[in-house]
This record gives structure tokens, sequence and C-alpha cells, in this order.
């Protein structure tokens, strides 16, 4: 089963259990997923796996901004409301990279590409976020990088 189709399932669950938060997380996914396969193929395609997670990623950061948005502006209720969506769309993330896996990664990186200058952040930073894949943020990448770096 792909991550579409796993969204389908759950989108018939929540149905079923009467999550109306969740069903409209979900519905609001498959609708981006949708949109992001026509912009690609047209109105029949579908995303690969990576394009999907690519997806989700966005849809993940944009509730994430979202929250420091309402919480700067005191609109509490507004940024638990997304809070709560963030949970949802969470249940599909690839699991996190701990601090010091991360920090273990990017020294790895580093070794690798014999960087020890500012001046090759770039390089660091292009390697370390391939290998991170989706499972760090990427301003916590590059503020890892930087310091270690500089």
């Amino acid at each position: 089963m792909d991550f579409q189709e796993r969204i389908d399932g759950d989108i018939k669950e929540a149905m079923k259990a009467r999550q109306a938060t969740r069903l409209g997380v979900l519905r609001m996914l498959k609708s981006a997923l949708k949109n992001a396969a026509i912009e690609q193929g047209g109105a029949e395609a579908r995303l690969d796996e990576a394009s999907a997670q690519a997806v989700l990623r966005k849809e993940a950061k944009k509730r994430q901004d979202s929250i420091e948005g309402f919480t700067k502006g005191g609109r509490q209720d507004l940024a638990d409301k997304e809070q709560e969506e963030l949970g949802v769309l969470s249940d599909y993330l690839p699991k996190q990279l701990s601090p010091e896996e991360l920090e273990a990664l990017v020294s790895s990186v580093m070794a690798e590409l014999g960087a020890t200058s500012k001046a090759q952040m770039g390089l660091v930073m292009k390697a370390a976020t391939e290998k991170v894949a989706g499972r760090a943020d990427g301003r916590t990448v590059s503020a890892l990088v930087s310091s270690k770096l500089g």
C-alpha cells in the first residue's frame, strides 16, 4: 500500500469514527497531494513516495509557521487548532532525528568534505540536507552547521 492509498484508508476510518478534525486534515492532505500530482503530470497522474512525502512536509511546515504567527499575535485558540492539525500530520512524517543523531550526521558530512570554514557552508548544507531527507528541520540543520563551522 502506497502513501496515498494509506491516506484514503485513513479518511474512511476517520469518517466511521466521526473524527472531524482528523478527517478535515486528511482531506486537506489528499487535496494537496492531488494538486501536486496534477501539476506534475495531469489529472490522472500519481505521485511517487518521495514527492508525496515532500507535500506532507510542506503542509506540516505551513502548520508550524502558522503556530508561530498565531502565538506571536496572541491568538492561542488558533495556534491550538493548528497544533492539533500538525499532530495529525506528524503521524505520517518520518521519525525525526534526535539532536545527538543530527550532530553525528553533520559531523560525518563535514569530515567527508573536509569542511573547516564558513565559506564551505553551502557544500556542507547541501550534503547534510540530502542525508537528513526530511527527518530534521532545515533551520536546525543550518544552525548546527553554522555553529560547527564558526
